[in-house]
């Protein structure tokens, strides 16, 4: 048999785990198993799409399935879901059109991402949808456009719940947002996350805490109470899996098949602080792992560093951003954390438009930074790309505090919040001494 790389999945992980495989081998049989219709689109770009920010779905696509085809000459086969694999015979099994397929292989790569969990909601059905794929977004889009949506239901209040609640509240709908926690966005320490509350509060209705009591009535229900891996396939075959039934990788994202590899959501990464693997979704991740699984996958070299879990969502006129571990998540972890607080300002206080920035540090007593939060109007992005620069390199507290930082009135004040959150953490460490 020719020599096949077969590619499950045709998300962020999966196309780039195809394209760098190309590059290494332009002689190699690529076949790209795709469930939905559409592959290599912005998930991220969902909300925007639907708030009408990004007018077209096509806009999301980095390029038509047809180019990959063409420019890439991938056999990709939309609308084929894998649902079985024999690692001895080399072979997965698909399902397309409602028939059956056996496809052999000589190397498998595993990116079938994350799946929605989805609840079961009291009260009467309804028009419901998760917005983890574009033929979802696209019905919802359709029902907005319609003007049949006056009210709307979002169910979870992490970082994609409050994308949608801001992306209906901007379509014009009365948006009431449940979570059965009695807070939103569990990766932020409840004191900065009290923020964020408070301000979506301004916006929308929210609801803390909610059990099985029914639901407000509303025209459509948004699911977003996260994800689950689904990498079911290679863990049905015998692959090891670790946190959530993520499948565990080496840095050269080899599953513990012979012959398979695994990228994207469907994995647990190695996490650089917690210095083990965490299943940690997202979308830069998914590409730089997918890169790295094709290449090796094809016959080339190419490693994986890990993550420090880094993220930043909009939340109506906050930038909320986080990097490392928690305060919470470090003591989960066993590790003696403490957390610094400071707020500062976005640019210089005479300068027109500066705004608070709340900045919290988490480190251990002997200075190592574990992690750092911020929220604020504007500057949180920034701040937290240096914030996780540090944690890859290992910096403490006292390095932080030694950088130097770019200074402009309508950029950063003197004195960055980041700096002053990493004197106010090291003068912590002093009064310890």
């Amino acid at each position: 048999m020719p020599r096949r790389l077969v590619v499950v999945g045709g998300g962020a992980a999966g196309m780039s785990a195809a394209s760098a495989a190309r590059r290494i081998d332009p002689e190699l049989g690529i076949v790209v198993l795709e469930a939905g219709g559409y592959v290599s689109y912005g998930v991220c770009g969902l909300p925007y799409y639907l708030s009408g920010v990004v007018e077209h779905a096509e806009e999301l696509l980095a390029h038509p399935a047809s180019w990959f085809v063409e420019h890439r000459r991938l056999d990709l086969r939309l609308h084929a879901r894998a649902v079985a694999l024999d690692p001895d015979r080399r072979v997965v099994r698909y399902v397309q059109d409602g028939a059956q397929h056996d496809l052999s292989y000589t190397a498998l790569v595993v990116a079938a991402g994350g799946a929605p969990t989805v609840p079961e909601l009291p009260g009467p059905p309804r028009p419901t949808f998760t917005i983890r794929t574009l033929e979802d977004a696209i019905a919802l889009r359709s029902l907005l456009d319609a003007g049949t949506v006056r009210s709307a239901l979002v169910v979870g209040a992490g970082y994609i719940g409050l994308e949608m609640a801001e992306a209906l509240h901007a379509r014009g709908c009365a948006v009431t947002v449940v979570e059965r926690l009695p807070r939103v966005l569990t990766t932020l320490d409840a004191e900065v996350a009290a923020r964020v509350e408070d301000h979506v509060r301004e916006h929308v209705e929210l609801r803390l805490g909610v059990g099985s009591e029914p639901l407000p009535a509303a025209d459509v229900v948004v699911l977003a109470t996260g994800v689950v891996p689904t990498g079911g396939i290679a863990a049905d075959a015998g692959a090891t899996t670790g946190p959530r039934g993520a499948l565990l990788v080496d840095d050269r994202m080899r599953t513990s098949l012979p012959g398979v590899w695994a990228a994207g959501d469907c994995i647990a990464p190695w996490h650089r602080v917690l210095g083990a693997p965490a299943f940690v979704p997202l979308g830069p991740a998914a590409n730089k792992t997918g890169r790295v699984a094709g290449t090796v996958a094809a016959g080339g070299d190419a490693t994986f560093d890990g993550v420090v879990g880094t993220a930043v969502v909009k939340v109506f006129d906050l930038e909320v951003a986080h990097t490392g571990l928690t305060h919470e998540q470090a003591g989960a972890a066993g590790l003696a954390a403490v957390a610094t607080d400071v707020v500062g300002r976005s640019r210089a206080k005479y300068y027109p438009g500066a705004t608070p920035l709340h900045v919290r540090l988490v480190h251990e007593a002997g200075g190592r930074l574990l992690g750092a939060q911020l929220v604020g109007r504007e500057g949180a992005a920034k701040r937290i790309d240096v914030t996780a620069t540090a944690l890859h390199a290992g910096l403490t507290v006292t390095d932080l505090a030694a950088l130097d930082l770019s200074y402009a009135p309508p950029y950063a004040p003197v004195y960055d919040p980041l700096i002053l959150a990493a004197q106010a953490a090291r003068r912590k460490l002093v009064a310890a001494v």
